[in-house]
């Protein structure tokens, strides 16, 4: 059986080269890529949270914003049982937004 896999793999140096190049460009396009792209995405929005804002936290709960502090990257959230004290990478959603583009039905 081992010979039989060492017939197989003594074929040619170029193709022992280029088949681990192409197996980490999928991994860089499908897998890596996307995933920075995501992290860009979610950084944008966190910096642009500001007063105000309706917001979904990651653990689903609703409130409106009510302080940002820069400094340790905090927000004061306000919900129906009062405020609290959460990290800006806790919001996961804004429904300023979504409440804006939703047509009204007369």
């Amino acid at each position: 059986m081992t010979s039989l896999l060492i017939l197989q793999t003594d074929g040619g140096g170029l193709n022992a080269f280029i088949l681990p190049l192409a197996m980490i460009a999928i991994i860089y396009f499908f897998m890596i890529r996307p995933q920075m792209n995501r992290q860009k995405k979610e950084k944008k929005f966190q910096s642009e949270l500001k007063k105000g804002t309706r917001i979904i936290t990651t653990s689903g709960i609703h409130g409106k914003i009510v302080d940002i502090n820069t400094n340790d990257n905090t927000v004061m959230i306000e919900t129906g049982a009062g405020k609290m004290k959460f990290e800006k990478a806790a919001i996961s959603l804004e429904l300023s937004k979504k409440y804006q583009e939703t047509p009204k039905k007369k």
